[in-house]
């Protein structure tokens, strides 16, 4: 497994794997997860979505970038045919680098409240709630992280 930097040739497999991964959701949230309909073109064209790819096919994908004092991960998904191999902790890792080359030493991201599998993934990479809103009629849970140098 490798991450690049996503171009427009990728914008339909990241709809692809937005859709594997958020899928199941829509029961529990009651309508499609917010990522699944995400603007991946204009993402891909500002350079905010990066691609973990094997073997020439890619099974996930991170879009983050940043903001006045913060990075923010607006999206991570994850093919659930590759889920538990790490391509999730990578994504994160990538967004991280990215956040330090950019001179940010927060991290921040959002979830579901009703994606309760994502907070202890999201434990186990370091991330710490904040606050819970309603927002866009999602109630969302917020997460940081502060980060250290290399």
């Amino acid at each position: 497994m490798h991450f690049r930097p996503a171009n427009p040739a990728d914008v339909e497999a990241l709809r692809a794997v937005a859709r594997r991964a958020y899928v199941r959701y829509i029961p529990r949230v009651g309508r499609r997860p917010a990522p699944m309909d995400a603007d991946f073109p204009r993402h891909v064209a500002e350079r905010q979505a990066t691609v973990a790819e094997q073997g020439g096919v890619v099974i996930g994908f991170v879009i983050a970038y940043p903001r006045e004092d913060d990075y923010f991960v607006e999206n991570v998904a994850v093919d659930p045919g590759h889920a538990g191999k790490g391509v999730g902790r990578g994504s994160m890792a990538e967004a991280e680098k990215a956040a330090l080359a950019a001179g940010r030493r927060t991290v921040r991201l959002y979830t579901n409240v009703r994606m309760y599998e994502n907070f202890a993934f999201y434990a186990g990479c370091g991330y710490k709630k904040t606050h819970e809103i309603t927002e866009s009629g999602f109630r969302r849970v917020y997460l940081e992280k502060e980060l250290v140098s290399a």
